[in-house]
């Protein structure tokens, strides 16, 4: 038994990882038979009511199933040690609906010519993803998407909560990850209504992500981590 749920932590994990790499190129419009920009195949106004339907449903889950309540809810379902790894899974499926589903729009916002700049907005994109990744190793990335919690159980070892520390872009911001993905959504040489469209509403979910994520943070960790709100910023160094 304690080898399946290993087993399980390992699948739910590369899953994740899967759909990571292809939203990289669903974002970029690269690799990937369908993206944030393919062709247009509805109006407009479907298109949007689809996107927005779409991006709500990931921000709900995403939300609501992080949520110490729920997490004290699901644990009467499933075992407490395959919590964190059902949440990455269902997750992930739930992007992976999101970018099937996807509806690219009409028209183009921006369209960058110049060479060299385009050059410098990919390197920005690739920056970008690479901090939201480099930032879950400062936490802990085994932790962040269950393996760590698969491990310990298999090992016969009660789990235990990961200390906070602040290493790294984690002295002076508090969300790099968050960070990082703004930074991806809108580095694009080439931004379409669609990209627009997703980058909006997947940048107005981080805003309302960290609001519960820090209101969260600061009922566990308690005074330890809002002293250290007191002294960094959200999202932007010195900024947000």
């Amino acid at each position: 038994m304690r080898v399946l749920v290993m087993l399980y932590s390992v699948v739910c994990y590369f899953v994740f990882f899967g759909v990571f790499l292809y939203l990289i190129a669903f974002v970029g419009d690269i690799f990937a038979p369908k993206t944030v920009s393919s062709a247009v195949t509805m109006d407009a106004s479907s298109a949007l009511i689809i996107n927005i339907g779409l991006m709500l449903l990931w921000g709900i889950q995403h939300t609501v199933m992080a949520r110490s309540g729920f997490k004290q809810a699901i644990v009467k379902v499933v075992p407490q040690h395959t919590e964190r790894s059902t949440y990455v899974l269902l997750s992930s499926v739930i992007l992976i609906i999101m970018m099937y589903y996807w509806q690219p729009m009409e028209g183009t916002v921006w369209q960058v010519q110049d060479l060299l700049a385009q050059q410098v907005l990919w390197v920005v994109f690739g920056l970008g993803w690479g901090l939201v990744l480099l930032s879950t190793f400062l936490t802990n990335h085994f932790d962040l998407f269950g393996l760590r919690q698969g491990w310990l159980h298999l090992q016969k070892q009660s789990y235990t909560s990961v200390v906070f520390t602040e290493r790294l872009f984690y002295s002076s911001i508090r969300h790099p990850m968050m960070l990082g993905l703004l930074i991806a959504f809108w580095a694009a040489p080439v931004m379409t209504m669609g990209h627009l469209v997703f980058s909006l509403g997947m940048s107005f979910y981080i805003v309302v992500g960290i609001y519960f994520e820090e209101k969260g943070l600061t009922e566990t960790i308690g005074a330890q981590y809002t002293e250290y709100q007191q002294r960094t910023s959200k999202v932007i160094p010195k900024i947000y």
